[in-house]
């Protein structure tokens, strides 16, 4: 066999390796109910946040520790565990995208994305 077939049955096989790897390591959109099921994935939770309930940070004494208590998409409520500091106007967001997994009934995030209010509103321009 010519060493070119060699080579490329090689790349191929490489290609098809990453692509399997990516696949399992893929996130998916989710609620708290199946991140507690599947506990050992990594899941997107969106939610909003519970006013309600107290936020936790203390920066003098772990300044990447954040806890506080999210609603999901289907009415779930769970404490949170952010393994950030507390992100920049955390409470006036509309929506709270979290990435992590479930441990012991704790949701433990390591990164957050927050959509806030929109600074612009659909009025018109004022004419001058």
């Amino acid at each position: 066999m010519k060493k070119l077939y060699i080579v490329a049955i090689v790349v191929v096989g490489v290609a098809i390796a990453v692509i399997m790897m990516s696949l399992k390591n893929t996130t998916t959109y989710s609620d708290f109910t199946e991140s507690a099921i599947n506990s050992e994935r990594e899941f997107h939770i969106v939610g909003k946040l519970d006013k309600t309930q107290a936020q936790v940070y203390e920066p003098t004494i772990n300044p990447d520790e954040f806890s506080f208590f999210l609603t999901d998409n289907k009415g779930t409520t769970k404490q949170v565990m952010l393994h950030k500091s507390k992100p920049q106007d955390f409470d006036k967001s509309e929506q709270i995208v979290l990435i992590g997994k479930m441990q012991n009934d704790v949701f433990h995030a390591n990164d957050i994305l927050l959509k806030c209010p929109s600074k612009y509103n659909d009025a018109a321009p004022k004419a001058e």
